[in-house]
C-alpha cells in the first residue's frame, strides 16, 4: 500500500494543466466496442481506473495501440465474448466500476453481455437498476441470480422505444445510449443525464455515424443505424481536477493558473467556489487564482447560512463536495455541505476533525463547517484515503496543515489523479511518495 508524506504550510505558485476527464474516458473507451473501425482517443488520463479498463478490453481481444502518452487507438475487430465468462474477467471487471459500461455496446453489437457486480468507491449505495431496466425496455432479457453476483443480458435484436429513466444516472444514460444507437427504430430517453461527459459521448457517437438529437438536454432522440465507423475523439479536461486545484490554491494561499480548462463546460463549479469567497479570474480558457490570505463565505440574501448541495447537471457535481468542504474549513464563516446522492461520502470528516477542523456531521448526508479564517490552522496527522475524492481532499488538507501528514492507501487517489505528487511538487509542494 502506497503512502504520501506531506510537509504542509507551503504557498504554491505556477501553472498547472488538468488531465483528461476520467469519467468521460471510461465512457468513450467502452464505446469503441460498438465498431470494428479504428477509434483514436486523445487526452486520455494516465490513471489506474482508465488503465485497468484499457487492459480489460485488450484482454477481450481489442487491438490497443498506444500512440503517445495521452493518445491511444483501438480496433475491436475480434472481440472474444467467451472471455466474459472466465474467472480472470470477473476479477478484472469487479474491481472497476466503469466496466459496467461495456454492457451496452456488447449488447448492441453482439446481442449479449456479461458483467459481475461492479466495484469502485465505497461511498454508499450505487445501484445499477437504471442500466438494466433500460436494456429490458429495448427488448433485452436480463438474468441475475442473487447467490452469484453476475449479470447477464441477451437480445437477438434491440428495438427503439420510449423510456423515462427512474434516475438521471450518468453511467446508466451512457450505457443505454450506446445500446440504442444500433437498435431498430427510434429510442426516446427522457430524464437523461446531460453532464458534459454524456454530451461528449454523444458527439463521439455522431462522428461515428450515430443519429442523436437533443444533445445537452435531458430529452434524447436516437434513431438506430445499422453500423458505426471509426473516428478520432478528444477528451475534455477533467472538471473535478480543475475544482480540486481551485480549492487547493485558496486553502494554501497560493497563486496558481490552471491552463486549458474548457471553461464553458465547467457549469456552476467556478461560482460554487466563489460562494466560499474565493477570487478567481477567467483569462481566455485559463483560470487564474490570486494569492489570498483570507476568504469569506457568503450568506444568502436573508442572512441565513450558505448551503452548498450536489444536484444533477447543470447542478453541482457530487464529486467536488469533499473539496469544497475541506476548503471551507479555513474560510471565514459557516456553510452547510449537503451530499444528497451518497450516504457514506462525508464520513472522512473525522480525519479533518483530528486535524483541528470545526465540523459537525449532522447525519450521513450533511455536515456543517465552521470556518476558522486561518486563525487556527490545521495540523498534520496520520490518515488513510477512503475513496478518490475524499483522498484528494485529505491531500489538500495536508498541504495547508502545519507540520507533517502521512496519507496511506494513496492507490485510491491514483485511481483518479495523474501523477498528482509530481505535478504539485512542481508548484512548490513537498509530497514524498513511499
Amino acid at each position: 500500500m502506497g503512502t504520501f508524506i506531506v510537509h504542509g504550510g507551503k504557498s504554491l505558485k505556477g501553472e498547472i494543466t488538468p488531465q483528461g476527464a476520467k469519467n468521460e474516458a471510461l465512457q468513450v473507451i467502452c464505446a469503441i466496442l460498438l465498431t470494428s473501425g479504428k477509434v483514436t482517443i486523445k487526452n486520455i488520463p494516465d490513471i489506474s481506473d482508465v488503465n485497468k479498463l484499457i487492459e480489460l478490453i485488450g484482454c477481450m481481444g481489442v487491438k490497443v495501440t498506444k500512440e503517445s502518452d495521452s493518445v491511444t487507438s483501438f480496433e475491436a475487430i475480434d472481440v472474444n465474448l467467451d472471455y466474459l465468462q472466465t474467472s480472470e474477467f470477473r476479477t478484472q471487471s469487479s474491481s472497476l466500476r466503469g466496466s459496467i459500461m461495456i454492457v451496452g455496446p456488447l449488447l448492441a453489437r453482439f446481442g449479449k453481455a456479461f458483467i459481475p457486480k461492479p466495484g469502485g468507491d465505497k461511498i454508499g449505495r450505487r445501484r445499477v437498476d437504471t442500466h438494466f431496466i433500460g436494456f429490458q425496455k429495448l427488448g433485452a432479457k436480463f438474468e441475475f441470480d442473487t447467490s452469484d453476483p453476475f449479470f447477464k443480458v441477451e437480445a437477438p435484436s434491440l428495438t427503439g422505444t420510449y423510456m423515462r429513466l427512474d434516475e438521471a444516472s450518468v453511467t446508466g444514460t451512457a450505457n443505454i445510449i450506446m445500446a440504442a444507437v444500433l437498435a431498430k427504430g427510434r429510442t426516446t430517453i427522457y430524464n437523461a443525464a446531460c453532464e458534459p461527459y454524456v454530451q461528449q459521448l454523444c458527439r463521439m457517437l455522431v462522428s461515428m455515424g450515430a443519429k442523436i438529437e437533443g444533445i445537452g438536454s435531458n430529452l434524447l432522440y436516437i434513431d438506430g443505424v445499422s453500423g458505426l465507423k471509426g473516428c478520432t475523439h478528444t477528451i475534455l479536461p477533467d472538471m473535478i481536477e480543475i475544482g480540486s486545484f481551485i480549492g487547493m490554491a485558496a486553502i494554501t494561499a497560493s497563486e496558481i493558473t490552471i491552463k486549458n480548462t474548457s471553461y464553458d463546460n465547467l457549469g456552476i463549479i467556478p461560482d460554487s467556489f466563489r460562494r466560499l469567497g474565493i477570487k478567481l479570474e477567467r483569462r481566455g480558457d485559463d483560470i487564474f487564482i490570486p494569492h489570498q490570505e483570507h476568504y469569506e463565505i457568503e450568506t444568502f440574501i436573508d442572512g441565513s447560512i450558505m448551503t452548498i448541495a450536489d444536484a444533477i447537471w447543470p447542478g453541482l457535481t457530487p464529486d467536488l463536495l469533499s473539496v469544497l468542504l475541506v476548503t471551507a474549513t479555513q474560510a471565514k464563516g459557516a456553510v452547510l455541505i449537503h451530499q444528497k446522492m451518497f450516504e457514506s461520502r462525508l464520513f472522512f470528516v473525522d480525519k479533518l476533525i483530528d486535524m483541528g477542523a470545526q465540523i459537525i456531521l449532522c447525519d450521513p448526508h450533511r455536515a456543517t463547517v465552521i470556518g476558522q479564517d486561518k486563525m487556527i490552522r490545521l495540523k498534520g496527522t496520520v490518515m488513510s484515503s477512503p475513496d478518490i475524492r475524499a483522498g484528494v481532499a485529505l491531500l489538500i488538507a495536508a498541504l495547508s496543515a502545519d507540520g507533517k501528514s502521512i496519507i496511506h492507501n494513496i492507490e485510491q487517489i491514483d485511481r483518479g489523479y495523474q501523477n498528482i505528487d509530481k505535478r504539485l511538487n512542481a508548484l512548490g509542494a513537498d509530497i514524498q511518495r513511499v
